[in-house]
């Protein structure tokens, strides 16, 4: 019953209802609370993860041009996002006022230039295609052709991009100030950017669009200055993560009582205390910048959908053998401190309540877009290629293809990750940090070109899709419960134990 196109639709609505669903907003502890009584409300155990986490919005953004008076014009801006920070926990209310000549690096790197005292003005640039995932490809379910077309192959993804690059550079050589052109964007202000943790983005900075940059720059051939006004407050809030259990048949320890819910500050007594068992976790994030349909009600539903089956079937008296964790993330925006948190209770921990054997993470199930002729979004009706992140051993990868094939899933790649756990980096997804802690995955990505911005809405869910990636993922889950948990990954897990781990 809870797995058809229609709920899931249905439960994506409701999310982005309470959109903007940000940590430590109304709307983000909305959507937590949302999450929480599904799952409880399906019988599941329950608990809420709070960490804290951080709160940043522009007051004021303004770029103006030309002397004060009548020659004065303002560029539509808006900010760039955890823009001038100077330092990872600060917190308070600050005013940059930057008046200064404005040096146009363009698509150029930094240390090119001479920038001390100066605005850097730069284009931004999505620096990664999809051909870029080629090299990572194991295999590919492409009926149609079409993934491999040209033009797909060439679209790019709003996650990797030169702003982390320019920021850091920009600060080193002695900048005051950034203004990033969205050169490689449709005419839009609405684009939000992720806060990139390992980067501090010291200086202030704004966004113009291609149209405003352009006018910018014809402005600034008269007279090369500007002034870049940017207010930040910053606060420390309290994320909420919801976690939702439904013990195993091979879970035998007693627990909490059933469909309970309580808050987890660190240290406290948690839902699985004393378990030892083995269990896979369902996973995605609640919280969004914008309307988040895509980013990522999409994913949030589908977990919802699949806490609901599973618990179905359990009331039915067919229970899992392992443990099942269906996990709501937040923290996604604002520096991943409730993943860190969690990593760090259920992976790393020595008094770890449960032997986390799988990891699948579901996220952006919508519809690929391009550029409108009236420079907007244009949805083209195709489901936006998706990749699956994965480090299983060969025999499961192999009955992985097989579901994809089974359940329909165009445009759907399995990507080989096994060396990238290893790496600080770990994976471009919300799972990256189970990843790197040594969990098995199985993690299902796109990246639409609307994914950070307000046009994330409603229309470009991929309805079609939502009830095969749903059962896809039943099906893997299936798969992974019927054997056993140690020899899931790519090597035993007693190998993996005895590797670095929780590098981040």
């Amino acid at each position: 019953m809870s797995v058809t196109a229609d709920r899931i639709l249905a439960t994506i609505e409701d999310l982005v209802a309470l959109a903007p669903r940000a940590t430590g907003t109304p709307g983000g502890a909305a959507a937590a609370a949302y999450v929480e009584d599904r799952f409880a409300r399906a019988g599941l155990e329950t608990e809420v993860l709070e960490v804290p986490s951080f709160a940043w919005q522009a007051t004021e953004c303004r770029i103006t041009t030309g002397a004060d008076g009548a020659d004065e014009v303002e560029i539509p801006s808006s900010p760039i996002l955890h823009s001038a920070l100077p330092a990872h926990d600060w917190t308070g209310e600050v005013r940059h006022l930057v008046d200064a000549p404005v040096v146009d690096i363009g698509s150029d790197r930094v240390r090119r230039h001479d920038v001390r005292g100066a605005i850097v003005l730069f284009d931004l640039t999505f620096d990664m295609t999809l051909a870029h995932t080629l090299p990572l490809t194991l295999f590919l379910h492409d009926p149609g052709r079409r993934v491999l077309r040209r033009d797909v192959l060439r679209s790019r993804n709003p996650y990797v991009t030169s702003l982390a690059r320019t920021m850091r550079d920009a600060a080193a050589a002695g900048a005051v100030g950034v203004i990033g052109v969205l050169r490689d964007y449709p005419d839009s202000l609405g684009y939000h950017n992720e806060y990139y943790r390992r980067t501090l983005f010291r200086l202030p900075g704004a966004w113009v669009t291609r149209t405003g940059g352009a006018r910018l720059r014809a402005r600034l051939r008269r007279s090369p200055r500007a002034t870049l006004t940017l207010g930040v407050a910053r606060e420390e809030v309290v994320s909420r993560t919801v976690i939702g259990v439904l013990p195993g048949r091979e879970d035998t320890a007693p627990g909490p009582t059933r469909a309970t819910s309580h808050k987890a500050p660190t240290g406290s007594a948690r839902l699985g205390d004393a378990r030892r068992g083995d269990a896979i976790m369902i996973q995605s994030h609640h919280d969004s910048v914008g309307a988040g349909a895509v980013e990522d009600a999409s994913g949030a539903a589908e977990v919802i959908a699949l806490a609901e089956h599973y618990a179905a079937e359990a009331a039915a008296g067919r229970r899992p053998a392992k443990t099942l964790l269906f996990t709501t993330f937040d923290t996604h925006f604002t520096g991943y401190q409730a993943h860190r948190e969690f990593a760090r209770r259920h992976m790393l921990s020595r008094d770890a309540p449960w032997r986390i054997v799988l990891n699948t993470t579901i996220e952006h199930i919508g519809l690929r877009a391009v550029e409108g002729a009236d420079g907007g979004f244009a949805n083209t009706g195709e489901t936006e290629p998706r990749g699956i992140f994965l480090n299983v051993n060969p025999a499961f990868t192999a009955r992985i293809a097989g579901l994809i094939r089974r359940h329909r899933m165009h445009a759907t790649s399995i990507l080989g990750a096994s060396l990238l756990e290893f790496f600080a980096g770990g994976i471009p997804t919300d799972a990256s940090f189970t990843f790197v802690s040594g969990v098995p995955t199985v993690s299902l990505i796109s990246g639409p070109l609307y994914l950070y911005d307000d046009a994330d809405t409603i229309e470009r869910i991929d309805v079609a899709q939502l009830e095969p990636v749903a059962r896809f993922f039943i099906d893997v889950v299936n798969d992974a419960d019927g054997r056993r948990g140690s020899l899931l990954g790519t090597m035993p897990a007693g190998l993996r134990r005895l590797l670095p781990r929780g590098r981040w």
